[in-house]
């Protein structure tokens, strides 16, 4: 027997060829799915990110109004829209839906926790963060407010978010709900893609 016999005999290699068998029957069992559940499963997260695109835009325009910042709207609403809604998008869709259609995430409650977290953190919290330095520079550039020195830059923008993020507090909490909701419906698509009877004839290529 040859080393590269053993090496394709591994435990590790067997481990893999199995989950690579168990991705081949979760996609072919997806492509079974109502076109609804489908779009679901595979633009959902884009749904997350543009939430989280729109909270970016509300934070810019707050910290705006805070700092009498009246020139660059576009400048700095273009990356207040665009970098949540990529940020969001793809860390959902890494961490909730592919792993769910390769068979990775199986447990209902592990999937519902990152999508909250995933919606309030990244696409609630992240953009209100995002909006400071960008306004911050801004305000630095066309002199719209007094910015402290650095002993007491810390202060200041504490004092200056606080209203912020009591404003956004509720769209903060309506991401998380959004993406618990998103990922129970994805988590609801999976066991719907189980019960397919391709799924109870070839049970051994599903185990883990």
């Amino acid at each position: 027997m040859t080393g590269r016999e053993l090496e394709l005999n591994s435990p590790q290699e067997n481990v893999r060829l199995r989950h690579t068998k168990q991705t081949e029957a979760l996609q072919k069992m997806f492509l079974q799915l109502p076109k609804a559940d489908q779009k679901l499963f595979t633009h959902g997260s884009y749904f997350l990110g543009i939430n989280g695109g729109f909270c970016g835009l509300i934070a810019n325009s707050f910290f705006r109004r805070i700092l009498n910042v009246t020139e660059a709207r576009i400048a700095s609403s273009l990356p207040m829209a665009v970098l949540p809604f990529l940020t969001t998008a793809a860390i959902y869709h890494g961490a909730v839906t592919l792993p769910l259609i390769s068979g990775d995430l199986t447990c209902a409650t592990c999937a519902t926790v990152r999508g909250g977290l995933i919606g309030s953190v990244i696409g609630g919290l992240y953009p209100i963060f995002l909006a400071i330095p960008i306004n911050a520079g801004l305000a630095a550039r066309y002199s719209s407010a007094p910015l402290p020195g650095k002993e007491n830059m810390l202060r200041f923008w504490i004092k200056v978010s606080q209203p912020v993020f009591k404003k956004m507090s509720f769209a903060v909490l309506l991401q998380a709900a959004f993406g618990i909701y998103l990922s129970s419906r994805q988590y609801g698509i999976l066991m719907k893609m189980l019960e397919l009877p391709e799924a109870s004839s070839n049970p051994e290529a599903l185990k883990d």
